[in-house]
C-alpha cells in the first residue's frame, strides 16, 4: 500500500536530489509553521514524535500518540491542508524512557509504546533499541540491538493489523540520547562504511528469525552519522569528502535511504549537500523551536516599548524563573559557572528552553505577549529593529503585523531552507 514516503525513496533512487523535512516538535506554533510551509510548497508534512514527548503514559508533553495525531490533524484541518498530505513519524522508539529497569520490563514497555502509536495512526516508525538496560552488562552488540528492533517491527505488524502495508521502518542510530548531548563536543566523525553494512545485515537476519521478513522491503530508511552534530554553542557542518564511501552503502538497497538526526542549524548548502547525497529524511528539532524563542522574545523587546510596565507580559523573566524553579531538563546539560548557565539557558543552539513552552505559567505570559501586542499597531522601525525579515514582508503586504503570524513566520524561515535543499518544488518564497 502506497504512503507518501515512497515518492522521496523512489525519486532519490532515479538520480533525483529529493528529499523531506522530518519536523520533531510537539510545539502547535511549530506544527501550524510546518502545516502553512506545506501549504505553500505543495508537499506532504511529516511531524514525528519522540519516545520521550509521546509514550502510552502521555510522556513530558502529557500527550499519548492519538492525542498527538489529533494535535497535528487538528492544525492541518483548520488550515486547509488535505490529511492525505500529512505523516505522522514516531522517533526512536524503544526502551528509552525505561532503561533504568531490567530488560525484560523495559522492552515490554517498549512493545506497548509502539503499538500505541501504530494504533494511533503512525506510519513512519524509527525503531532504536541501541539504549542499554539496568541488567545489560554491556552496551548492547549489534545482535542484541538487531534482535530486540525485529521483536518490535513484530509488535508493529500485529498491531497494525491490515493497514501493516502502510507502515514504513527506520532503523540504525547515530546520535546522541534523544533531548541532546549532555556535554561539549569536539568533533563529530561519519560513521564507516563497514559499521553501517554490519547494521543492515544483522537487521536482515533478525528480520527473518522474528518472522518478519516480509517487512524488509518496507524498511525506508537507515540512520548513519554523516558528521552533522551541535552542541550549545557550536555547529559541525557536513563535509561531503568524509562521507564518499558511506553513501554508497545503500546502492543494493532499492527500497532504502538515509535518515540525517540532528540537521539543527546547517547551512543551505550543507543541507542540499546531504540530500544530494542520499540523506533523503532531514530531521529538525530544537532549530525550530530556537526560531520560535527568537521570535517570542524579540516581541517581549517590542512590548516592552509600547506597553506600561505593570501590563507587560515579561515573558523572558517568566521563562528564566521558571527554569530556575524546575532545572531537571537543563541541569546536567549546561556546564560552566551561574553565568555561563544563564546565557545557555537563553541562547543554547540545543535549545533546552523548549521543554518549558507547556508550562502554564509560561504559557499565560505568552498569552499576554500576544493579547498586548494584538491590540496595538507595531511601529515599522521598531518591527525591522527586532525582526527584519519579518519586517520585510509586512512591509511588501506579504506577512501582517499580528503577534502569532510573525512568530510563525519567523518558524518558517528555517523550513525555508530546508525546503530549498530538498528541492520539493522550483517555487519561491519571499
Amino acid at each position: 500500500m502506497w504512503n507518501p514516503l515512497d515518492e522521496v525513496v523512489r525519486r532519490q533512487k532515479a538520480g533525483e536530489p529529493h528529499g523531506i523535512t522530518s519536523v520533531c516538535s510537539a510545539h502547535p506554533l511549530v506544527i501550524e509553521a510546518a502545516v502553512q510551509q506545506a501549504l505553500d510548497s505543495g508537499g506532504t508534512v511529516l511531524v514525528e514524535a519522540t519516545s520521550n514527548q509521546v509514550d502510552q503514559y502521555g510522556g513530558y508533553t502529557g500527550l499519548r500518540p492519538a492525542d498527538f495525531r489529533e494535535l497535528v490533524h487538528g492544525i492541518a484541518v483548520e488550515h486547509g491542508l488535505p490529511l492525505d498530505r500529512v505523516v505522522l513519524g514516531g522517533d526512536h522508539l524503544g526502551p528509552n524512557r525505561w532503561r533504568s529497569r531490567p530488560s525484560r520490563e523495559a522492552m515490554a514497555e517498549a512493545d506497548d509504546l509502539v503499538a500505541a502509536y501504530v494504533r494511533a495512526g503512525f506510519t513512519k516508525i524509527h525503531l532504536d533499541c541501541s539504549f542499554s538496560c539496568a541488567d545489560d552488562d554491556a552496551p548492547p552488540t549489534d545482535d542484541l540491538v538487531a534482535e530486540r528492533t525485529a521483536r518490535l517491527v513484530r509488535v508493529a505488524e500485529t498491531a497494525a493489523g491490515g493497514s501493516a502495508d502502510t507502515l514504513r521502518y527506520v532503523i540504525g542510530t547515530e546520535v546522541p540520547v534523544p533531548g541532546g548531548a549532555h556535554e561539549t563536543l569536539d568533533g563529530m566523525v561519519a560513521t564507516s562504511p563497514r559499521s553501517a553494512r554490519l547494521t543492515l545485515e544483522h537487521n536482515s537476519r533478525a528480520f527473518e528469525r522474528h518472522g518478519v521478513a516480509g517487512a524488509w522491503p518496507r524498511v525506508m530508511a537507515l540512520v548513519v552519522q554523516p558528521g552533522v552534530e551541535f552542541d550549545h554553542l557550536q555547529v559541525f557542518d557536513y563535509r561531503r569528502e568524509r562521507t564518499t564511501e558511506l553513501r554508497t552503502v545503500l546502492a543494493d538497497e532499492p527500497a532504502m535511504v538515509f535518515e540525517a538526526h540532528s540537521t539543527d542549524y546547517q547551512t543551505v548548502d550543507g543541507l542540499a549537500g546531504l540530500v544530494e547525497d542520499h540523506w533523503a529524511v532531514l530531521k529538525v528539532g530544537p532549530g525550530l523551536t530556537f526560531a520560535l524563542r527568537e521570535a517570542l522574545f524579540a516581541l517581549a523587546a517590542i512590548e516592552d516599548e509600547l506597553v506600561a510596565a505593570g501590563s507587560r507580559s515579561r515573558l523572558s523573566e517568566v521563562v528564566e524563573a521558571r527554569m530556575r524553579d524546575n532545572p531537571s531538563w537543563w541541569e546536567g546539560y549546561y556546564e560552566g559557572d551561574s553565568d555561563d548557565q544563564r546565557l545557555a539557558r537563553r541562547y543554547s543552539y540545543s535549545d533546552r528552553m523548549r521543554y518549558y513552552w507547556p508550562d502554564p505559567e509560561i504559557a499565560a505570559a505568552q498569552d499576554r505577549l500576544f493579547a498586548n501586542l494584538s491590540g496595538l499597531r507595531i511601529p515599522l522601525p521598531l518591527l525591522s529593529a527586532h525582526l527584519p525579515d519579518q519586517y520585510r514582508r509586512v512591509r511588501t503586504g506579504a506577512l501582517p503585523a499580528a503577534p502569532r503570524d510573525l512568530v510563525v513566520d519567523r518558524i518558517r524561515d528555517v523550513l525555508r531552507d530546508y525546503d530549498r535543499a530538498c528541492r520539493t518544488h522550483d517555487k519561491e518564497y519571499v
